[in-house]
Order: C-alpha cells, then sequence, then structure tokens
C-alpha cells in the first residue's frame, strides 16, 4: 500500500479507528442485487458469509475497501490467488501494455510460449503443459488424459478433497461422519441437489493418509488415476503423514496408475513449483490455477511429456478463452516476480502470524489447532490434535469459528469462515501487528471456551 493510501486508510473503520465496522450498505445491496443475481452472487462460495456477503470497491496491497467504508484487511485473498498483493503494479502494467496490443486472437503469442516456459522451469513435473480458464477445467482434461493413457476408467479421490464443481467429481467433499460410512470402505456422497449421479460411476472415494489403502486398492491394477490435494487446502491445512506421499508414488508407478496433483492451491503458492517441489514428490501430472496469475483467470495442466502430448494424438482438449493474452500476460509477470525471497518472506511473517493467533487465543481460555505453513494456514476451534484427514478436521468446532471471524470482521480483519488463511507479500509486519491486535479483541468478544 501507498503511504498516501495508508494514511487515507487509518482514519477508515477497521483501522486503528475504535469504531466497530458495519456492513449495512453490503447488506443492502446484496439484498438489492438478488432481484437479478441468484442469491446477489455469481459463485455459491461466496453465499452464508456471516454477517452478510461484502461489496467491494476496490483492493489495495493487503487490503479491502468496501461500500460502508471500511478498511478490512484480507486473509481470503480472493481465495487464494491474490499472492503478490490486491492491484500489484508489476502485474496492471503487464496487463496494461497487452491491452494495447489486443485482447483476444484465437491464435497463439509469444506471451503464451514463455508463460509455458516459465512453468515448465518451476515446477517439477512440467515437461509439457496446456492452459486453460479454471481449475475445474484442467481437473477433467486430467482425467481425460489418465484415462487415455491408461486405457482404465477409475478415478480414485479423498474425502474432502475439493476438484471442482462438475458433476463427476463433486462427491465427498463434506459429508457428515454418519453419511460417509466405515473409513476403510466410505460412501460415495453427492455434494449438490440435482447432481447426475451416474455421472460418478468412474469415482472411488478413499481417506486420505491412509497408505494402506490406497495400496491395497490399486493393487487390483484398474485405476486409471489418484488425484489429491499433495497438501490438504481446502478443508483444511493438513499435511501428509510422513512417506505418505512417497509411498503413494512408488504405488501407482508400481500399478501404472497415474498420480495427479491437484495445486489449485498449492501452486505458485507453497513454494516456486507448488506442493511438489515442497515436499520432494513428483507426480505425473498436476492442476494449478489461483496464484499463477494474482487474480486474473488462468489456469494450467502439466506433467510428462509423454501424457500431454496426447492432446496431439487424439484426446480433445479446447477453449476459447485458453491463453486469453491479457490474462497470459497477469501469469508471465506473476511468476517473475515469485522468486525465492518472496516466498521466504511470506513463510517468515506468516509463521509469526500463526504463532501470534495460536497465542491469543490461548491465552483467552480458547482451545485451538494452527496448522498449516507460512503462505497458508488454518485456524480450528476445539480440536485435540492437529487434524490428520478429513474425519478428524468435520470435528472442529465450525460455529465457534464463525462467530470469531465474525468478531474479527468488526475490527477490520476479514478470514474466510472455513478456517483457512491466505498470506500474501503485502501482509508485512505492521498488518501482522494490527491482525493480532484485532484477534485479541475478537477472543475476547466470544467469550473463553
Amino acid at each position: 500500500m501507498s503511504p498516501d493510501a495508508e494514511g487515507a486508510a487509518a482514519a477508515l473503520p477497521g483501522h486503528n479507528s475504535g469504531q466497530r465496522c458495519v456492513f449495512d450498505e453490503s447488506a443492502r445491496r446484496i439484498k438489492e442485487n438478488s432481484r437479478f443475481l441468484a442469491g446477489g452472487v455469481s459463485s455459491n462460495f461466496r453465499l452464508g458469509i456471516s454477517p452478510t456477503p461484502l461489496v467491494f470497491e476496490r483492493g489495495e496491497g493487503a487490503c479491502l475497501f468496501d461500500v460502508d467504508g471500511n478498511r478490512l484487511i484480507d486473509y481470503y485473498l480472493a481465495m487464494g490467488p491474490m499472492i503478490l498483493g490486491h492491484n500489484p503494479a508489476v502485474v496492471r502494467s503487464a496487463v496494461e501494455a497487452q491491452l494495447a496490443r489486443g485482447i483476444l486472437y484465437a491464435g497463439q503469442t509469444d506471451l503464451e510460449a514463455q508463460a509455458a516456459r516459465k512453468v515448465c522451469e518451476m515446477v517439477p513435473c512440467a515437461e509439457r503443459m496446456r492452459f486453460a480458464s479454471s481449475g475445474s477445467e484442467v481437473v477433467q482434461a486430467a482425467f481425460r488424459l489418465a484415462r487415455a493413457a491408461t486405457g482404465r476408467r477409475t478415478i480414485i479421490k479423498f474425502e474432502g478433497h475439493y476438484h471442482g464443481w462438475f458433476d463427476n467429481v463433486l462427491w465427498s467433499n463434506a459429508p457428515t461422519l454418519e453419511a460417509a460410512g466405515p473409513e476403510e470402505a466410505p460412501n460415495r456422497i453427492a455434494g449438490s441437489k440435482g447432481q447426475e449421479l451416474e455421472a460418478g460411476g468412474g469415482i472411488e472415494i478413499l481417506s486420505w493418509n491412509r497408505l494402506d489403502l490406497i495400496e491395497k486398492r490399486l493393487a487390483r491394477g484398474d485405476v486409471a488415476g489418484v488425484i489429491m490435494e499433495a497438501a490438504m487446502c481446502n478443508a483444511g491445512a493438513v499435511q501428509a503423514a510422513p512417506g505418505y506421499l512417497e509411498g503413494v508414488r512408488a504405488a501407482c508407478t508400481k500399478h501404472g496408475t497415474m498420480l495427479i496433483f491437484d495445486e489449485v492451491i498449492t501452486g505458485f503458492r507453497l513454494a516456486p513449483g507448488g506442493a511438489q517441489q515442497r515436499f520432494g514428490v513428483t507426480p505425473d501430472m498436476a492442476t494449478f490455477a489461483k496464484a499463477i496469475a494474482n487474480g486474473f483467470p488462468v489456469a494450467a495442466i502439466a506433467g510428462r511429456a509423454d501424457v500431454l502430448d496426447l492432446f496431439g494424438q487424439g484426446v480433445l482438449h479446447g477453449g476459447t478463452f485458453n491463453a486469453q493474452p491479457v490474462a497470459i500476460a497477469a501469469a508471465l509477470a506473476t511468476m517473475n516476480a515469485l522468486t525465492p525471497e518472496v516466498f521466504a518472506t511470506i513463510e517468515r511473517r506468516g509463521r509469526r502470524l500463526m504463532d501470534g493467533i495460536r497465542s491469543e487465543l490461548t491465552a483467552a481460555g480458547h482451545k485451538v489447532v494452527v496448522t498449516g505453513w507460512g503462505q497458508f494456514f488454518h485456524v480450528a476451534f476445539d480440536l485435540d490434535a492437529p487434524a490428520r484427514n478429513y474425519r478428524d478436521l468435520v470435528r472442529m468446532n465450525k460455529a465457534k469459528y464463525v462467530k470469531f471471524t465474525t468478531a474479527l470482521l468488526g475490527h477490520g480483519v476479514r478470514a474466510l469462515e472455513r478456517g483457512a488463511w491466505f498470506m500474501s507479500i503485502e501482509h508485512d509486519d505492521a498488518i501482522v501487528d494490527q491482525t493480532l491486535e484485532a484477534v485479541k479483541k475478537a477472543a475476547r468478544d466470544i467469550g473463553a471456551a
């Protein structure tokens, strides 16, 4: 944030002004806009926010400014993409330069080739890659490639892992424990009304972090692909047990199964080359979106050359907006800015924030578990220990956490109600200090356990 913007923000609610943030105008506009927008929003993941979905006017650095005049320190970061912060000059200037040249060509650009080369240089598994527009799309491309490469049908996914909203993969994302059934043989639970149940015929569900279960299932020799979040980030911030990723990699290799890492969240966030670089395990394919272009709609699938080259050998992959030049300009600028020093700085500040949140909530009498990494972490109330998988996470006190995030919002800090906190390079030590002060006040507001 520029000094001028910082000074102007100091007078706004939520920035050490002593005023509580209110959101009456956002609530009014959401109600009014519901006459035209279903629910007043364009994504179900923006519904049901306490006290209301918010309407914003602008973003700058680590902060958002809403229609009620609040300045909010933002840990949503657009649900992950804004690793360089809101409205970074390096991305904006690249986009403006491309806008002067054109918007869409139904052809290739040098920028596309440069960005593709950058992905292949940064990501361990990336011998080849393709661009698309959303994480949901590239997951579908990975499934198609896995089936084409192996001649098999079945895809294994894990409870609590999210891989997009399409009918064939929206299964067992957030089931109740009663509906999920036994851990050794989980039920496949649809994630939406209206979902085509037959579309799930090629998906099987397992419990994550259980190497014995995946080894036993792959031994049957009929699985095309195994897809997972290499670090479980949609439901929580759960790291794989020691040896688990390596064991799954070995089992997939042994039985001729494609290992697919969904790095839509972790890619270009946990490390320059994503979770696979950080944890030292290389999949056959990986999917990316979010932080790759700092807020522009860019996704990517990357992997082994022999597998990705099937796109030129009868496997269909298309999209009018794939590698859209303006968005690709943003992606290239973002990737060029993601130096090791950037990740180290975010890691240090994020670890300090994690420790501070744990300390403040514990001092206020709350049982809390804070897990994850400096670039992304998760806060959960009333767990006895860090979660190992979805079945542990489902036992956290979600209602209490929503009370906490609602109280935080009143003090000028916006954090996701599912427990996730995203960090950017713009969350400097002063921002962390302000956040911890708000945490202390919110912990007081919700009372002791």
